[in-house]
């Protein structure tokens, strides 16, 4: 099938070069333009614990217009971008073309049901670490058990098409993927725990494992994914709390020495976070159920603040 990878950063990248080890015919859309040409002439590093390979036979562009007609379209832009981008994304999209959400945080679904029809959405998530080093370099920095998870907004011919052919080509490519016949519950589970060391490390400027290894670091981590288990239940999700808790220790173990990516936003790059499909949307739904979430709350409105006032901060005047 052709695949198109509608934001090819970091993340991107990453889920790219696992599905094109896994057979799949691949075109990367970014606007990073050295990262693209770098791709498309000497192909894509990929590094993984501790092996390092180079992909090619990917097709790059800096517009979803220059692409045909996709099988799947896998959106991998900020979720706080996806209305700008799906006009263009559209030029691909056919009648029996499935687009594929599998951007941080809650509610990407929805925002894509404005422009293709349930049938032909799915949505999930990838618990992987990734960075950029550099441009065509990528890094994945996967956790144990499943590592990618995915499912349909509505079942239908394409949506299982789809879903099965994502699900072989991820395996074949090294990635244990997942696909789900009710994908709530580790979308959820995905959701809470990122809200947890995303906006956590984002306002504390630490690695993971610095939060980790102090009590009120910890303290912040608990209360943040307690509220998102919470809310998740009164949503009629079910209890993730057990899933969270069981995967303390691996999260430590995984992903303790990364820089979360609302980090990165917030304090090196200093840009436009996903708080408001994370933090932001669990206080949402909070709000709309009735259920405490002054963690979230607070949290979500640091980060806005942070965020509004770049230009602001001290030692901005230093670049």
């Amino acid at each position: 099938m052709k695949i198109a990878m509608i934001g090819s950063g970091a993340a991107g990248s990453v889920f790219a070069a696992y599905l094109r080890r896994g057979g799949a015919d691949m075109y990367l859309v970014d606007k990073y333009k050295a990262h693209m040409d770098k791709i498309a002439a000497e192909g894509l590093t990929f590094r993984c614990k501790g092996e390092e390979c180079v992909l090619t036979g990917f097709h790059t562009t800096d517009s979803a217009l220059n692409l045909p007609e996709m099988d799947i379209v896998i959106l991998m832009v900020k979720a706080t971008q996806t209305d700008g981008v799906m006009p263009e994304v559209m030029h691909c999209v056919g009648a029996r073309t499935v687009v594929v959400s599998l951007q941080n945080g809650i509610g990407n679904d929805e925002i894509l049901m404005k422009y293709v029809p349930r049938g032909r959405i799915m949505y999930g998530a990838g618990v992987i670490g990734t960075e950029l080093a550099g441009p065509g370099v990528c890094v994945s920095k996967p956790e144990d058990g499943v590592q990618m998870f995915f499912g349909a907004a509505e079942k239908s011919p394409e949506t299982d098409a789809a879903g099965r052919y994502l699900e072989e080509a991820f395996e074949a490519g090294g990635c244990h993927a997942s696909f789900e016949e009710d994908v709530r519950v580790l979308l959820w589970k995905k959701a809470v725990t990122n809200s947890g060391y995303n906006a956590v490390c984002a306002v504390t400027r630490l690695r993971l494992h610095f939060v980790m290894d102090n009590d009120w670091g910890m303290k912040l981590l608990m209360n943040v994914w307690r509220e998102g288990c919470a809310v998740a239940k009164a949503l009629g999700v079910g209890d993730i709390w057990p899933l969270i808790e069981a995967d303390i220790e691996n999260l430590r173990a995984n992903l303790g020495d990364y820089y979360p990516s609302m980090a990165q936003d917030a304090v090196l790059n200093r840009r436009q976070t996903e708080v408001e499909v994370l933090n932001g949307a669990i206080a949402m739904y909070g709000e709309r159920l009735g259920v405490p979430t002054p963690y979230n709350s607070v949290l979500a409105d640091i980060v806005r603040c942070v965020q509004a006032n770049y230009a602001n901060q001290y030692g901005a005047e230093n670049g």
